[in-house]
């Protein structure tokens, strides 16, 4: 246990004094922040067009809820953090294999497998910090920009505060549950690939890949854990959040869907993990 410490101490050390760590916190937020900049000044400008054209300005108030944008503003954030989680992972352990850094490790009396655990545990405080830096900037710019609200139609109130809420929690825990397949995924490429650029280039390129073919896999997207994290081409459930808690009516939540979001993942995440822990040992450092 002690050298699992030292070894999540060292690669913090190390790590937080990097660009990259600091680019993987900061980043999600300011691409969602940039989104609801943009989604804000779209607004702005529709509304003054219509006003100009003298068209009655009737607002969709489904639309307006701040909920709904600060659902989007997650999902985008998230996007941009599971790919560059799959990045950092890929790269963590190649990188330090190229300039020779883990053979001074185990120099110094840690394994191969602490390496890799220090590598994991580090990696997944970093997606932690930047989880909360995303949540917390969203919501506050969400606030700002429009009113946080329940879905109100004619004066009959549709959607309570406390559902749409609870909608959001259990579409950002379903969205977390797999960033540690995505993690585990790209340590695993790092290991078994040859140089820190190969490994950068394959865990993207296959990242990439999946994200653009696993609506032709039909029911077997059921069991890989990239079908359920929010993506470029989004099948998660959090882009059905953002529907739901604006209001509309024309949702229909699978239920399947939601019950292998919940037990896919973290299976996948254990086997990746597994298969790295043994590939590290056979390969040559």
């Amino acid at each position: 246990m002690n050298k699992i410490v030292l070894a999540t101490r060292l690669e913090a050390y190390v790590g937080l004094r990097s660009f990259s760590s600091k680019l993987l916190i900061v980043t999600p937020s300011l691409v969602a922040a940039i989104q609801l900049l943009l989604a804000k000044i779209t607004e702005t400008g529709q509304e003054s067009r219509d006003n100009l054209l003298g068209r009655s300005n009737v607002s969709d108030e489904f639309s307006i809820n701040a909920y709904g944008y600060f659902v989007d503003g997650l999902s985008t954030g998230l996007t941009i953090l599971g790919l560059l989680l799959v990045s950092l992972a890929a790269y963590s352990f190649s990188y330090d294999r190229d300039i020779g850094s883990v053979r001074h490790l185990i120099i110094r009396g840690i394994s191969r497998t602490t390496v890799i655990i220090g590598k994991l545990i580090y990696i997944h405080l970093l997606a932690l910090a930047s989880i909360i830096t995303l949540v917390l900037s969203s919501y506050f710019l969400s606030g700002n920009l429009w009113d946080f609200g329940p879905i109100v139609e004619d004066g009959f109130e549709l959607i309570s505060e406390a559902e749409i809420r609870s909608e959001i929690e259990l579409g950002l825990r379903l969205a977390l549950l797999p960033l540690p397949a995505a993690i585990g995924f790209g340590v695993l490429i790092s290991v078994l690939t040859q140089s820190a650029t190969q490994a950068l280039s394959t865990a993207i390129g296959l990242t990439l890949t999946i994200d653009v073919f696993k609506s032709t896999l039909g029911d077997l997207a059921y069991y890989h854990y990239a079908n359920f994290q929010p993506s470029l081409l989004d099948q998660s459930y959090l882009k059905d959040v953002s529907r739901l808690v604006r209001g509309y009516s024309d949702v229909l939540v699978d239920e399947r869907f939601l019950d292998f979001n919940l037990w896919v993942p973290l299976p996948t995440a254990i086997i990746f993990i597994v298969l790295t822990l043994i590939a590290v040992q056979r390969i040559k450092l």
